[in-house]
């Protein structure tokens, strides 16, 4: 195909795609309006199967379908960031550099924070269902929590208590997890990622039927994914250097 037959297919396309927008844009409500054809469907299902909290009803139930390649996406993204940044044959793992200094009021607000952050983040996981959060949220903060030592200056404390081995297996348990639970749907003869548990009451913690496994699955996915992904990037800028390469050389302000 020419470059002019390129520019016609592309100009083509461009307006079918906007006049659809426009259409679209056309259509929608008022801001103010009190027609929120989406917000009553939504509100409803959840409430339908017990479900408090309305996000996580559409991230794990409604939309449970949407959510699972999220997932899926993530998992690759992390598996893309292993490879591309692994030690090749030109490179070696050296000492960290501990030039740097952290003031000790640092130190203390890290070891203060870190168990009440990887708390809070394993709460909002469970209550995911019942009040806001959810396994994103959750993941987030229980990935931070294990973080907090590397601002605090530890790098080699963050090497020992994130051991590379455990957490990309946690990921794809996480992300296997949340398959599994779709796949119980279609055992009994119901639909992929239906909500087939029994959902119980709603606000209670033991409600909202497969919402909090899936809930809990993505935490596992997220937290495993997130520690993964910052590991090889901090090892970069920590431990992997050019073959001859002084480690006296590392980037001014690196922590320890």
């Amino acid at each position: 195909m020419s470059s002019r037959a390129r520019a016609v297919v592309l100009v083509i396309g461009v307006c079918a795609l906007g006049s659809l927008f426009l259409l679209e844009w056309l259509r929608l409500p008022r801001f103010g309006d009190s027609w929120h054809p989406y917000r009553d469907l939504a509100v409803a299902a959840g409430f339908a199967h017990s479900t408090a909290n309305i996000v996580s009803s559409i991230n794990f139930d409604q939309r449970g379908f949407d959510t699972f390649g999220e997932e899926s996406i993530l998992v690759a993204a992390v598996a893309g960031v292993a490879v591309l940044l692994r030690a090749v044959r030109e490179e070696e793992r050296v000492k960290p550099d501990s030039r740097g200094r952290v003031l000790d009021s640092t130190r203390l607000l890290v070891y203060l924070f870190l168990p009440v952050t990887l708390i809070i983040g394993v709460d909002v996981v469970a209550h995911g269902a019942i009040t806001p959060g959810g396994g994103f949220q959750g993941g987030i903060m229980i990935a931070t929590s294990v973080h907090l030592l590397y601002v605090g200056g530890r790098y080699t404390a963050l090497e020992r208590l994130r051991p590379l081995g455990l957490f990309p297996p946690m990921e794809s348990a996480g992300l296997l997890a949340y398959a599994a639970v779709g796949i119980a749907g279609l055992a009994i003869g119901s639909s992929f990622l239906e909500n087939v548990v029994p959902q119980g009451t709603v606000a209670d913690l033991v409600s909202s039927g497969t919402v909090p496994l899936l809930s809990a699955a993505v935490g596992l996915a997220v937290a495993g994914g997130i520690v993964t992904l910052l590991a090889h990037f901090l090892d970069q800028v920590q431990v992997i250097r050019e073959t001859g390469r002084s480690p006296g050389r590392a980037d001014k302000g690196s922590a320890s």
